[in-house]
């Protein structure tokens, strides 16, 4: 049986992360392209190694295994680079999250997409989750401690805001209340439910 799948997309800092552990605490299973980036720069993995051999060692960390805050740096400042790592890592990625999609149990799978913007051919539904723009900038600045130059640098990096919002079916608004977050996760999980009855 197809699996009914809600896409969640939204630019750094905006807060993807705490809406999908909402979702999670619900009992949905996630498909997130971070994790499944992980997963396929293991050390001895195809990606790792075409990695490595590009950008040199200094993307590594103490214990050998790639420093994605370092990546990152690179690749937002750097075009070229960005390119590269997309064309090295991306079918690997999407094989990652369709097995994870395939092998879901819950009524439907929440997919979340850290790059790009607007609905796939892997989505039924496009939920989009924004902030305003200082919330991100401080928020990114504090979990990974960059300068406020760095992170404006991997905003500007990504697509728009209003690329973001561009085909969406559902927006929730983080302004940093988590109570309100988790109002808007609950009343969406519940149309998603009705909505992957229905497929």
């Amino acid at each position: 049986m197809k699996k009914y799948v809600v896409g969640l997309r939204g630019g750094i800092g905006t807060g993807k992360s705490t809406v999908s552990a909402i979702f999670e605490s619900f009992g949905v299973d996630i498909a997130d392209a971070d994790i499944s980036s992980r997963n396929i720069m293991q050390p001895g993995k195809t990606a790792f190694e075409k990695v490595i051999r590009h950008f040199g060692k200094q993307v590594l960390d103490n214990d050998g295994m790639i420093d994605r805050a370092k990546l990152r740096t690179i690749i937002f400042s750097d075009p070229e680079a960005k390119i590269f790592l997309e064309k090295n890592t991306v079918f690997a990625i999407i094989e990652d999250l369709t097995t994870a999609i395939r092998n879901s149990e819950s009524e439907y799978v929440l997919l979340v997409l850290s790059t790009g913007a607007g609905k796939t051919d892997m989505m039924n539904r496009l939920l989009v989750v924004d902030s305003p723009i200082e919330h991100q900038i401080s928020r990114v600045m504090k979990r990974d401690r960059h300068t406020r130059k760095e992170v404006e640098a991997i905003i500007a990096a990504q697509p728009s805001r209003k690329e973001r919002l561009k085909d969406l079916d559902d927006l929730i608004v983080n302004d940093g209340a988590i109570e309100r977050i988790t109002d808007q996760v609950s009343e969406l999980h519940e149309t998603y439910l009705k909505y992957a009855s229905r497929a």
